[in-house]
């Protein structure tokens, strides 16, 4: 039930949208939330009141889980969702004001909003993917937020919370939980969590198994799981994944997709079968023509993003452009490029091009990495500047989003 303060605040959030878009100053979304929680800063409980919501958050692979876990849901209702990628207060508002009558909703969650968006929307299904350091200048140490939704998480024990195992800090936020569904969903990369975050001793792993030499912590036993054919899930499940997006760290997305949708009632042969269909997320993944050139655009925003996407590149084409910005959204400290393995690009077959904001602190990372490179500040111009035919991009936030503009 919305109450009458809450009408006037999501009128005037629509007024502020409208005017947004009528002056061209943006699609109005995040005004248009942000006019409303002024107004009436009871307005996301109101809104997340009578659904049946699913939360998803995590460093790396939110907007894709959270896209596929709608497409999952909409095998049994109507469903809101940020589909954009708006994943704080205001964003939220606006996806769930967008569809007043969708019963479920799966919402993409700041990692360090979620213990109060939790709070407002007592969601029933919480997913949590993955936690690296990013933006260390913005949220602080990864620990920090491992302890922060541990507590969140405390306060909604109602929740069934989707975990994924192969993430020690993952494991530890949910460890305490009563209602967890375990998913293997993959972690290649370990950098940020060498020490137990419950006793501060090392962790060891061994054959895909993890365990505390400090305390008794260890990786449970998943209920879901995949392998390069199929998902398996509890009852004996199992059936074909064949997914449009590419990469193992988007199987592991789309299995805790699945099991966030089985768990408010979606078949899983039905979630399964969503989740493979969805092929582009806001820009990501998808191959577009640009003159001479056809191009992927890919995203990766800390150094096990970039882990994973530079594992998706592939050597046959004509170029790799490699695009940097360091604005507030990416994090201004531009010192992990010294944790990426850019020493991947050594002896790569097609030539490799620097670009964005930072494109020179990316050229002294590629130099010191004995990688061959030029450098062309403007991504765009550094996609032109490669051999004609395909051109793999793999940018960070900003330099995604002003990509994407210039190619709209």
């Amino acid at each position: 039930m919305i109450t009458a303060r809450g009408r006037v605040a999501l009128g005037a959030g629509a007024a502020a949208r409208w005017a947004s878009r009528v002056t061209g100053r943006g699609a109005g979304a995040m005004i248009g939330g942000l006019v409303a929680m002024k107004l009436d800063p009871s307005i996301l409980g109101q809104l997340g009141s009578g659904r049946r919501s699913v939360v998803v958050t995590g460093t790396n692979g939110k907007s894709t889980t959270t896209r596929m876990t709608a497409a999952a849901l909409r095998t049994i209702g109507d469903v809101a969702s940020n589909t954009e990628g708006a994943n704080m207060d205001a964003g939220l508002i606006a996806a769930l004001a967008g569809a007043r009558k969708a019963s479920l909703a799966a919402l993409e969650v700041d990692e360090m909003h979620v213990p109060h968006v939790s709070d407002a929307v007592a969601p029933s299904v919480i997913v949590l993917l993955n936690l690296s350091r990013d933006q260390l200048d913005r949220v602080g140490e990864i620990n920090h937020i491992e302890r922060t939704l541990r507590g969140g998480l405390a306060r909604h024990p109602q929740a069934v919370v989707v975990a994924n195992c192969d993430d020690v800090l993952v494991t530890s936020a949910a460890y305490d939980s009563p209602n967890v569904v375990w998913v293997a969903a993959g972690g290649s990369w370990s950098g940020d969590s060498v020490s137990c975050p419950r006793s501060g001793e090392v962790i060891v792993r061994e054959n895909g198994h993890w365990y505390s030499t400090g305390t008794d912590f260890s990786r449970p036993t998943p209920q879901w799981w995949y392998d390069e054919t199929n998902i398996y899930g509890p009852e004996g499940f199992s059936a074909p994944m064949s997914l449009a997006l590419p990469g193992t760290v988007n199987r592991g997305n789309a299995t805790q997709a699945v099991a966030a949708a089985v768990a408010l009632g979606a078949s899983p042969a039905a979630a399964v079968a969503a989740v493979c269909g969805v092929d582009e997320v806001a820009g990501r993944y998808r191959t577009i023509q640009v003159g001479s050139h056809t191009v992927r655009v890919l995203l990766a925003k800390n150094p096990a993003g970039w882990q994973e996407a530079l594992s998706m590149v592939s050597s046959d084409v004509a170029g790799a452009v490699i695009s940097v910005n360091g604005q507030v959204p990416d994090g201004e400290d531009l010192s992990w490029l010294w944790d990426v393995n850019f020493e991947h690009f050594v002896d790569f077959p097609a030539p490799i091009v620097s670009a964005g904001e930072r494109g020179t602190d990316l050229a002294v990372r590629l130099g010191y990495a004995g990688v061959d490179h030029t450098l062309v500040h403007d991504t765009l111009a550094a996609i032109k500047s490669c051999p004609p035919g395909h051109v793999e991009v793999i940018a960070n936030y900003t330099a995604f989003l002003q990509l994407n503009r210039e190619l709209a």
